[in-house]
């Protein structure tokens, strides 16, 4: 009995969490790539696992079992009509509306189904299993455990097997078999149950159970808390992986797989991590990471990327172990997995739903880190004379006036933003802060005070390395903010922690393309050389930005920008801004709408001049640089057009990927990474940068005469070309 149950439950769990990544690749070429499809497909799924659990609750307390087991199994049948996966003909996303609605909608029509028969079997298994004469019967919450092996294992399968190996028709094809398999097992475990006593049976030598107690409503509220903030976490430290990398299954993959490992670790028989030892780690490992929110540091990516992971593993398991110790009676199992679901789907309503419309910043990050030191349980006595409540909030203000005379003195010292300065800015606030650690609410305040007083005081003193803040709004595909630097004259742009433009205020130099786009850089020298070559004179530019590109325009050339995000045309169409595209290209076509989707309607061999400029903060989607996108590219381009690629990349190394589609594809190219920036370059906006040209013969290449600075791509050994259905971010890793 027991194999049969735990194989139907791992088959299950492997299901539901192989379909996520599965058709979160097949809709993020449709919305550019962003981040935030995976964030809503996330909230999509814990509503649907919601409605699961509730049909899963209401079945077994309204039901008889044989009733539960042909109405379940009547319900996975109806599913099968709707497989295998796919997007729906026809579903196209909106071009200027946020495609929030569209992206849920069509995840109800396309997975909605099977992934809700797929949710409630786990609870209703589990529930069955209870009213068995088994011996484990009256604890069957080890098969949660088991559960969510069966996740993280299918979760870990798809990036090392199943995505490198198994093109994506494919994997669609095989879960509805696995699928099919599911509901064979599921008939299995029914006629079990069908054969079996309703009831639990006693064991000889033991006394009857006493009945459950009824649940309180404070404690449904502290089960509902305790998954929402984990919940929260998860889409937030998903965001920061793939919004400075990228938006694929393996960056998504990672947090989930530390959050169900926590439920295996917790729920098991004999959690290995005790709980104290992890309530005491939390406030010793959450400081680190709030001072490097308050700097808003993103680098170096090889310590932050482990530190935001740890974070998140100590906090989820704290938050998880309570749930666990607090676990209800078996006679209560279905309405406690209710209750964590509702919570989940809380934590992620906030995060992929509410906060974009509450907030210009991710704010939700560091606001879900404060709850969290707020849930977390008490550890220890708190000395006689700091017990007052009063002290709750006195100490924490005793932190923000620390942080904000540090920053105000490193200021005026001239060590602002230096380490020196930052030592002496957080060392002692946040020594004062881990002293408030016995009292959650005490030390939750703390860090809430820490993170307000120095974005306040760092704003008031205009102390910002981005310089003083002049807009920033956020979409469905990021955090824009437009800054004035006073000091240069220069108005930025950045798309999540990423510089994306630069323009200079004085009149005299105000349509020069700066940063990544100088005249002597890479992009100016391609332009330059164009400019000499009367027949190259329909350009086409995908990744809008600030328009910078803009003013290497020509009279005779028709230039065309693709751009997905409706905020970051506001932008460049703000003359309060950003005048690129008002003093040198005014007659421009804009194309609202993914660039994959949008060349589509382009006409054959239209543009001579090529660039990809698309970036999601320091991320490139990657669906714009596969053997399929290339073709696009190709179709469009005039015979001896020219295809350039931006490539400049903090933490990826994409020059061996754009080395093999050239290949792949029989082009001739040449690279020039410009790193090497004089001092008076830099002071008049040069950033480095690294460009990729492409043409269908040398020939083309030769006809710009490009310096012999440009040099052919360096290729690395055992790599595959990506395509739409194979990527490998890790390789590219530097």
């Amino acid at each position: 009995m027991l194999p049969l149950y735990g194989l139907t439950i791992f088959v299950s769990a492997m299901l539901l969490f192989v379909v996520q990544p599965m058709f979160g690749r097949l809709a993020l070429p449709l919305l550019g790539g962003a981040p935030a499809v995976w964030n809503t497909a996330l909230v999509f799924y814990q509503a649907v696992l919601l409605a699961g659990y509730g049909y899963a609750h209401l079945l077994t307390s309204r039901l008889s079992v044989r009733r539960q087991v042909v109405v379940h199994v009547g319900v996975l049948a109806l599913a099968l009509l709707v497989l295998p996966i796919a997007i729906p003909q026809g579903w196209v996303p909106p071009r200027s509306a946020n495609p929030m609605l569209w992206l849920l909608g069509m995840m109800t029509l396309s997975v909605g189904l099977p992934f809700f028969a797929v949710s409630a079997s786990s609870p209703l298994l589990q529930t069955w299993f209870s009213r068995t004469n088994h011996r484990a019967a009256a604890d069957p919450y080890f098969l949660y455990a088991a559960s969510n092996l069966g996740s993280m294992l299918a979760l870990l399968s798809y990036p090392l097997l199943l995505e490198p190996n198994i093109v994506l028709q494919s994997q669609t094809r095989l879960w509805a078999w696995g699928f099919g398999g599911l509901l064979v097992l599921m008939i299995g475990c029914g006629v079990v149950m069908w054969r079996g006593a309703p009831t639990p049976v006693r064991m000889p030598n033991t006394t009857p159970s006493p009945p459950a107690a009824p649940l309180a409503n404070s404690r449904r509220g502290r089960w509902i808390v305790l998954s929402a903030v984990p919940s929260s976490l998860l889409v937030s430290v998903t965001t920061f992986l793939s919004t400075d990398l990228a938006a694929i299954p393996l960056l998504w993959i990672i947090p989930l797989a530390i959050y169900l490992l926590t439920f295996i670790l917790v729920f098991a028989s004999k959690p290995p991590i005790p709980q104290w030892l992890l309530v005491r780690a939390l406030p010793i490992l959450v400081l680190p990471l709030v001072v490097t929110i308050a700097l808003q540091a993103t680098d170096p990516l090889a310590l932050l990327l482990p530190l935001h992971l740890v974070v998140f593993f100590v906090v989820t398991m704290v938050a998880h172990g309570e749930l666990a110790r607090d676990r209800p009676a078996p006679q209560h199992l279905t309405e406690f997995y209710l209750w964590m679901s509702f919570g989940g789907v809380l934590g992620g309503i906030f995060n992929a739903l509410l906060a974009p419309l509450l907030f210009n910043s991710v704010a939700e990050y560091p606001i879900t880190l404060v709850l969290a030191c707020v849930v977390a349980p008490q550890l220890g006595a708190i000395p006689s004379m700091f017990k007052a409540r009063r002290w709750d909030v006195l100490l924490p203000l005793a932190v923000a006036l620390l942080v904000g005379g540090g920053i105000a003195l490193t200021a005026w010292l001239g060590y602002a933003n230096t380490p020196p300065g930052i030592a002496l800015t957080f060392g002692l606030p946040t020594l004062l802060c881990f002293s408030l650690s016995r009292r959650p609410l005490r030390f939750g305040l703390g860090v809430a005070a820490l993170l307000l007083a120095s974005v306040w005081t760092t704003t008031a003193l205009d102390q910002t390395t981005q310089g003083r803040m002049l807009y920033a709004n956020r979409s469905f595909f990021g955090v824009n903010r437009v800054a004035y630097n006073a000091e240069s004259d220069q108005h930025l742009l950045f798309h999540g922690s990423t510089l994306h433009g630069i323009q200079n205020g004085q009149p005299s130099l105000r349509d020069t393309p700066l940063s990544y786009y100088y005249p002597t850089g890479p992009i100016g020298q391609i332009f330059a050389a164009t400019q000499r070559l009367p027949d190259l004179d329909s350009v086409a530019v995908v990744g809008l930005g600030a328009g910078s590109l803009a003013c290497y325009r020509t009279p005779n050339q028709t230039w065309t920008f693709y751009e997905i995000d409706p905020v970051v045309v506001q932008i460049a169409q703000n003359p309060q801004y950003f005048t690129f595209l008002r003093d040198c290209t005014p007659q421009a076509t804009i194309e609202l709408g993914d660039a994959r989707l949008a060349l589509h309607s382009a006409a054959a061999n239209s543009y001579d001049v090529l660039v990809l400029d698309a970036y999601s903060s320091d991320a490139i989607p990657v669906h714009l640089i596969t053997r399929e996108a290339l073709q696009l590219y190709l179709a469009k381009l005039s015979a001896d057009g020219i295809l350039t690629f931006h490539i400049s990349n903090r933490h990826l190394d994409l020059e061996p990927v754009l080395a093999d589609l050239a290949r792949d594809a029989g082009l001739a190219a040449l690279t020039l990474a410009d790193d090497d920036v004089s001092d008076a370059e830099a002071q008049a906006g040069k950033q480095s940068s690294q460009w990729v040209v492409m043409a269908r013969t040398p020939a083309a290449l030769d006809r710009l005469v490009l310096s012999k600075r440009w040099v052919p791509l360096r290729n690395e050994p055992n790599t595959a070309v990506w395509t739409d259905d194979y990527s490998s971010i890790v390789q590219t890793l530097r």
